[in-house]
């Protein structure tokens, strides 16, 4: 397995999957998603890798470009990391620690990202990213938010969900933290509730805010928790804005319910308009600080949100019980040792070798639950790994 797998830091290993490459590449220190995008444009993960331990990076162009105004002491400084990471180890502390790994190549990668115009290139992941489809609206705001804000927010994450639209939201202090517990209310009111899906800025080892570990493991098991960022990565400043694209990306609609003119729910804004996703705004009283920001949208043309009829309407959901849609959802559910080994394949690539460890089938028992698996749409094999798929994107009705 490749837990157990041991290696020499630096050292090229054939028996690791290109995730676990991936992975190491993105634990470089400044390694973000434009530079992670043109280490994958130029070479295959593991020849990425070689490129930056032996500083050949400095011979692409393109690559250079992204590395900003010093690209040598970049190139310096990856070459001496890459030179003291055993990449079978830090594969091994994301399996051990159930962290999924998804490139955006990968048929669990989720659907609404896949057309993005800046998708990430990873994604990591706790809870299941099967879960992630119908409609989303993304609900942001202020840390430093009003007690009306967080109760509106809190009360929208909550009626949006049980009218059966899923909320996505960054998981950070005031309006977003709010919109969440809303959703969890929700969640735990019955059936037919989609699952909250958050988006960080930091490793999932690492909670920020430290306050809201309880709200991001509630999510994390009944939803999911996406980031770019791997094991032991601290939110520096940069990753906001590039978390809040995503959450864009993930979102039908925005949704700002208290904001000042600038800051991260701007970023969302501006994200959300480069995609051509609709906006919405909360008003707010016009002494308020904390509605500067809605205020001016709704001055600019934003539609403004009373309740989450208003929101339902801009999904063209008025008037739609989403709880009683009929399931979009076509593929038999696994039984017997084909559901053991879906269990098994989790959201990580995995080797037959491992599947039969980990199920304790029969090589001829796990082929058959495989192909069983793969004709019903739950698996992808390619290379000589198993894949989980995620689910087609919705239907609306």
């Amino acid at each position: 397995m490749a837990s157990t797998l041991i290696s020499t830091p630096g050292a090229p290993d054939d028996r690791l999957p290109f995730e676990a490459w991936l992975t190491a590449l993105a634990t470089l220190s400044g390694m973000g998603p434009a530079r992670l995008r043109a280490l994958g444009r130029r070479w295959i993960p593991q020849d990425a890798w070689s490129a930056v331990l032996h500083r050949r990076v400095l011979a692409d162009p393109h690559v250079v470009a992204s590395l900003g105004a010093r690209p040598q002491e970049v190139a310096d400084r990856w070459a001496v990391e890459a030179a003291r990471t055993d990449v079978a180890g830090v594969w091994a502390a994301h399996v051990r620690a159930g962290v999924g790994v998804t490139p955006v190549g990968s048929p669990a990668f989720p659907h609404a990202l896949r057309a993005d115009p800046d998708p990430p290139p990873l994604l990591f992941h706790l809870g299941d990213p099967d879960l992630i489809g119908g409609p989303r609206v993304a609900i942001v705001g202020t840390r430093r938010c009003t007690r009306l804000g967080l109760d509106v927010a809190r009360e929208l994450g909550r009626d949006l969900a049980h009218a059966g639209v899923q909320i996505v939201s960054g998981l950070a202090l005031g309006i977003d933290g709010a919109a969440h517990q809303g959703a969890l209310d929700a969640f735990a009111g019955g059936p037919g509730v989609p699952a909250p899906v958050g988006v960080v800025a930091s490793g999932l080892d690492v909670i920020y805010p430290r306050g809201h570990r309880r709200l991001f493991e509630r999510v994390a098991a009944t939803g999911v928790v996406l980031t770019e960022a791997p094991l032991g990565v601290r939110p520096a400043r940069w990753r906001f804005p590039a978390r809040n694209r995503i959450l864009a990306g993930l979102a039908d609609v925005v949704v700002v319910v208290e904001s000042g003119e600038t800051g991260g729910s701007m970023h969302t804004v501006n994200a959300a308009n480069e995609r051509s996703r609709p906006v919405m705004a909360v008003p707010g009283a016009v002494r308020s600080g904390a509605s500067a920001g809605t205020n001016k949208l709704l001055s600019e043309g934003a539609p403004p949100v009373r309740d989450a009829a208003d929101v339902l309407i801009a999904l063209g959901l008025a008037g739609v019980d989403l709880r009683r849609r009929p399931c979009t959802e076509h593929r038999p559910v696994p039984t017997g040792p084909a559901a053991a080994v879906l269990e098994a394949v989790g959201w990580q690539p995995a080797t037959t070798e491992q599947l039969a460890e980990r199920t304790g089938l029969t090589l001829v028992g796990l082929a058959e639950a495989l192909t069983s698996l793969a004709a019903d749409g739950w698996i992808e094999q390619r290379s000589g790994w198993v894949e989980r798929i995620a689910r087609p994107e919705a239907i609306r009705p």
